[in-house]
């Protein structure tokens, strides 16, 4: 066989990988997935959040706290430091209120991700957990959140090797809690080169003042976290795979894996009902529309709900969803008193009534 013929066949075979590699990341990232409009009766936009609701959880009797203002290359953003809403949902204004500060916070460089609370049980003191990304570093802010004030203290900082790439976090205690690293890579060329071999290396921490330790691994982009109102089970949304996963959590903290739950969608934070036990999901349509923004081609909303997930027969509803000309980016959904909250990575949040 001649040197032309084997170089043929060697650059043949190069197409053959790189158009499968090609197609496989298309098919991961949903590229050309397309939905019709199902809206909700209701809806209304929220007052004073146009520059992102990124991730949005329910506390006590209707209280709602929302993480705003999230910057990431490549996404619309206002150039102000984030912000943190609270809003009560009993009351039909519907209207956020920015907290206050802290003056010995840095509010400038603030951009907050994915939040958790934790009620401390012995005092019913309502601590805020913030995954924070400073110059698009990773860090989590604790706060301690004072109503009368409408305002945040700041209790701590917390930074570890481990906590290299944080979205998401669940709260566990006062100083404790379960987060999400969505790369595994810190370099942007490698985090790159991560997204297109689709490497499944990404995983979930365990945090505490004692021990800090990888708990559970193998994820295609981990993301959203949250955890069953009896406190047996953790859910990972596993935004690659198109899934969520059921994890049992063990006396050590630990996480055994129970089973993955396929959604066909590209989902962001995962969001439980106290009362049904619930899950409910903010997700990305098309992931091209979302990381490559195109206000004239707008990347959709989708609102995904499973009902009974650690039975045999759970069931999965698409509740609610748009092609970006209401609601751009939807990256959580949550519900309280038969209303539905919708949050977005960089656009408003959304309300409507479920029925």
């Amino acid at each position: 066989m001649g040197k032309f013929a084997i170089i043929s066949i060697a650059i043949a075979a190069l197409s053959v990988l790189l158009g499968e590699r090609v197609l496989n990341i298309s098919k991961r990232h949903l590229i050309f997935r397309e939905v019709g409009n199902k809206h909700l009766p209701n809806c209304v936009a929220l007052k004073n959040i146009e520059h992102g609701s990124e991730d949005i959880t329910i506390v006590g009797d209707g209280l709602a706290f929302i993480s705003g203002g999230l910057k990431f290359p490549g996404f619309p953003s206002s150039g102000e430091p984030g912000k943190i809403y609270t809003l009560d949902l009993k009351d039909p204004n519907l209207k956020p209120v920015e907290l206050r500060m802290p003056r010995n916070f840095d509010l400038e460089s603030f951009n907050p991700h994915g939040i958790s609370v934790y009620t401390d049980p012995s005092d019913g003191t309502v601590y805020l957990f913030v995954v924070n990304h400073p110059q698009f570093g990773s860090q989590i802010e604790i706060f301690k959140y004072v109503a009368d004030g409408s305002s945040l203290v700041h209790i701590k900082t917390i930074k570890h090797e481990l906590l290299h790439s944080v979205n998401d976090i669940v709260a566990v205690g006062v100083e404790s809690f379960y987060a999400t690293n969505d790369h595994y890579f810190n370099n942007n060329l490698l985090k790159t080169l991560e997204i297109v071999l689709l490497m499944p290396w990404t995983n979930v921490v365990f945090y505490s003042p004692k021990e800090v330790k990888v708990v559970s691994d193998g994820y295609h982009f981990a993301n959203g976290i949250n955890m069953s109102p009896d406190q047996r089970y953790i859910y990972v949304a596993n935004i690659l795979n198109h899934s969520v996963n059921v994890l049992e959590k063990k006396k050590d903290n630990t996480l055994t894996p129970i089973k993955s739950m396929p959604l066909g969608s590209l989902c962001d934070n995962v969001e439980v009902d106290p009362e049904t036990g619930d899950l409910w999901l903010g997700c990305h349509i098309n992931s091209k529309k979302l990381f490559l923004f195109d206000p004239k081609d707008p990347p959709g909303s989708e609102v995904i709900r499973i009902q009974n997930i650690l039975s045999d027969e759970p069931v999965v509803t698409q509740v609610y969803t748009d092609d970006g000309n209401v609601l751009m980016g939807s990256s959580v959904a949550t519900v309280y008193g038969g209303k539905l909250l919708i949050g977005t990575v960089f656009h408003k949040a959304l309300c409507c009534d479920l029925k």
